[in-house]
C-alpha cells in the first residue's frame, strides 16, 4: 500500500520536474534571444556611426540574415520583398513577364527559348536572340537574374528591347506587353504505342494533380491503354497536398499517403487521399532519377509503399523536409523548414543531415548505421535516409568530356541558331535525325572554334603529378610522367567521332527546340530513351511486373 501511495505521488512530481525544465529551457532561450538582439543592434548602431564608409543598412541586413540561415538547411531562406513574386512562381507555376528561358553568353543575355503562346514568341523573339537594350538603357555585362528580374512585371505592362540578330546586320526593336505567364505542370502527355499511355510531369504547383487527372483521363477516353509510364525525372516537387492528390488518381480513397511532423505537435498532420480513384489497377511505372526530389519521392515513394506501381531509375535525391512560407513585416518573406515527412511505410526519405557539421563545416549524409529497414504493403524492404531506391535500377547516362564542353561553351546552342536561320523548317520532331552531312557541317563550323576539355585521365595525372612534386618524387620520374601525359594526350578530332551519336543527340534536342519548343525536345528525347524502353519491355511483360511488386523477384 505504501509504494502505491508513493507511485501516486512520483507521476505528479515527474511532471511538475518535467514542466519547470521545459519553462527554464523556454526561459533561457528567451534570455539568449533577448540578449543577442541587443548585442546585433548596438553593433549595427554602431557600424552605422563609425564605420569608415557610408552603408548600405538595407544590404547589410540581408547579407547578415543570409548569413545566418546559410547556417542551417538550405531550404530555409529569407524573401525579401523584391523577391516575392519569384517565390510565387515555385507554388502557383505562373508571374508576369515576356515568357521566356534565357542565359548569360558572353557579354550579352541570350534568349535560350521562348514559350510557345505567350508574348515573346508572339512578339518575334527567337532561341539565340542577343538582348542588348532594355527599356533603352544598355544590357551589356548585366547577369541573367538582373535582366530576369527587369523582364518580369505587372501583366499588361510594356517592356522594349532591342535584339542582335544572327545573320541580321541592324539591331531589332521590340516593344512586348507582359502577361500572365503560366508554367505547364506537363508539357506533354500520349501514347508510347497503340497500348501504353505516358504523362511528362515537371512541377508541382498548384492544380497539378487535377492536370495530371484530366491527362490520364484523356489516354484512356482515345485509347483502351494496358499500362501508363509517369515521368518524374527532373522533376524537384513543389506543394505536398499536390502530390497526395496525384497518388490518390492510382490508390484508394482513405489511404495515408503522407505525414509531416516537427517541432509545433498541434501543426503535425495526416495527409489522407479524399477522393475515388481514376484507376487503381492498371500497371504503372514511375521514372525517377537523382534529380526527382520532395513532392516527386512522395509521390514514388508512396506507389512504391502500396506495392501499386515498379519505379525505374536511380536513387532519388533524398529531400524529406517540409517547408512554409511564412509572412514577415514590410511584405517580407521566409521560407522556413518546418516539419519531416514520412511516407506510408513510416520512413523519412531525408538523405542529408543538416543538424551537424563535420570538421569541415560540411552536412554530412545520413550513415548507414542510422538507416532503418520498413516494409512495403507486400512485405519487400525498403529503407529511410537515402531517397527512394527504384525497383529497377538503371546507370544514369554521363556524358562524354567533349560533348559536354560543346554543350557547355554553347557551340551545339550557336550552330542550331544558324541552322534554324537557314532552314525554314524541318520534318516532325519524331522523324526529324542529324544526317552525316548536318555533322559534317557542325564539324566544319568549330573547327575553329575553342572547345578544348580536360579528361578525367588527365586531371588524375595532374594530381598525381602535383602529389609527386610536394613529395619530392618528381624529378627521378619525370620521364615517366612525360610518356603517360603523350599517351594520354586527346584528340580532339578523333573524340568528335568516337562520341559521334551522342553529340548528334544534342544537336537534334537543340534543332528541334528552335521549331517545335519544350513539346517537341521531350517527343525527340522519347524516341531513344533507354529508361522509357525497360519501361515498355515491363510493362508488356505482365509476370515480371507482378513478381516485382509481390516481392518475389528483386530485379
Amino acid at each position: 500500500m505504501k509504494a502505491k501511495n508513493t507511485f501516486k505521488y512520483i507521476i505528479p512530481f515527474i511532471f511538475f520536474v518535467s514542466v519547470v525544465t521545459a519553462s527554464f529551457s523556454q526561459n533561457e532561450n528567451n534570455f539568449e534571444i533577448a540578449k543577442n538582439f541587443d548585442i546585433y543592434t548596438s553593433l549595427f548602431g554602431q557600424l552605422n556611426t563609425n564605420y569608415v564608409d557610408d552603408i548600405n543598412p538595407g544590404e547589410l541586413m540581408q547579407t547578415g540574415i543570409e548569413a545566418m540561415l546559410e547556417s542551417l538547411d538550405p531550404y530555409t531562406v529569407y524573401i525579401p520583398e523584391s523577391k516575392v513574386e519569384d517565390y510565387k512562381l515555385i507554388t502557383t507555376g505562373q508571374y508576369g513577364g515576356i515568357g521566356a528561358l534565357i542565359h548569360k553568353q558572353g557579354d550579352y543575355v541570350v534568349i535560350s527559348e521562348p514559350y510557345e503562346g505567350f508574348p515573346a514568341l508572339e512578339a518575334g523573339l527567337k532561341a539565340g536572340d542577343k538582348i542588348i537594350e532594355i527599356n533603352g538603357k544598355s544590357a551589356k555585362g548585366k547577369k541573367a537574374n538582373e535582366v530576369s528580374e527587369i523582364l518580369k512585371g505587372q501583366p499588361g505592362s510594356p517592356v522594349t528591347l532591342k535584339i542582335k540578330r544572327y545573320n541580321l546586320d541592324k539591331p531589332l526593336g521590340f516593344e512586348i506587353l507582359r502577361e500572365k505567364i503560366k508554367i505547364d505542370n506537363i508539357p506533354y502527355s500520349g501514347m508510347l504505342n497503340d497500348h501504353i499511355g505516358y504523362i511528362k510531369l515537371i512541377g508541382f504547383t498548384q492544380n497539378a494533380g487535377n492536370e495530371v487527372k484530366k491527362a490520364f483521363m484523356d489516354l484512356k477516353r482515345d485509347k483502351i491503354i494496358n499500362g501508363l509510364i509517369l515521368d518524374l525525372r527532373g522533376n524537384g516537387g513543389g506543394l505536398l497536398m499536390e502530390a497526395v492528390n496525384i497518388t490518390n488518381i492510382f490508390v484508394d480513397k482513405g489511404k495515408l499517403v503522407v505525414s509531416t511532423k516537427g517541432k509545433l505537435t498541434e501543426k503535425n498532420q495526416d495527409h489522407i487521399t479524399r477522393y475515388i480513384p481514376v484507376d487503381k489497377s492498371i500497371p504503372l511505372v514511375i521514372l525517377v532519377n537523382h534529380s526527382s526530389a520532395s513532392a516527386s519521392e512522395i509521390v514514388a515513394g508512396a506507389i512504391q509503399d502500396f506495392d501499386r506501381g515498379v519505379i525505374i531509375g536511380q536513387r532519388t535525391f533524398g529531400k524529406g523536409l517540409v517547408q512554409h512560407v511564412i509572412p514577415l513585416s514590410y511584405n517580407a518573406q521566409a521560407k522556413i523548414t518546418v516539419a519531416k515527412y514520412y511516407i506510408p511505410s513510416g520512413r523519412c526519405i531525408q538523405a542529408i543531415d543538416y543538424s551537424h557539421k563535420d570538421g569541415n563545416g560540411e552536412f554530412n549524409i545520413i550513415p548507414d548505421s542510422l538507416i532503418s529497414e520498413f516494409q512495403t504493403s507486400n512485405g519487400r524492404k525498403v529503407y529511410d535516409g537515402v531517397g527512394i531506391d527504384p525497383d529497377i535500377k538503371l546507370e544514369a547516362h554521363s556524358f562524354s568530356n567533349i560533348a559536354t564542353s560543346l554543350f557547355a561553351k554553347y557551340l551545339i546552342f550557336d550552330y542550331a541558331t544558324q541552322f534554324a536561320a537557314e532552314h525554314p523548317e524541318i520534318p516532325a520532331p519524331e522523324d526529324f535525325e542529324i544526317t552525316d552531312e548536318i555533322f559534317n557541317d557542325f564539324i566544319e563550323y568549330i573547327s575553329d572554334k575553342d572547345y578544348d576539355y580536360t579528361t578525367k585521365c588527365e586531371k588524375k595525372l595532374e594530381q598525381l603529378e602535383e602529389a609527386a612534386r610536394k613529395e619530392n618524387y618528381f624529378d627521378a620520374m619525370e620521364t615517366e610522367f612525360e610518356s603517360l601525359k603523350t599517351a594520354l594526350m586527346h584528340n580532339k578530332e578523333d573524340d568528335l567521332l568516337t562520341h559521334k551519336d551522342e553529340i548528334k543527340e544534342l544537336l537534334k534536342i537543340d534543332m528541334i527546340s528552335r521549331y517545335y519548343y519544350q513539346r517537341g525536345k521531350i517527343l525527340a528525347s522519347i524516341k531513344d530513351d533507354p529508361e522509357i524502353k525497360e519501361a515498355l519491355e515491363l510493362l508488356d511483360d505482365r509476370p515480371l511486373y507482378d513478381s516485382i511488386l509481390s516481392g518475389t523477384i528483386n530485379d
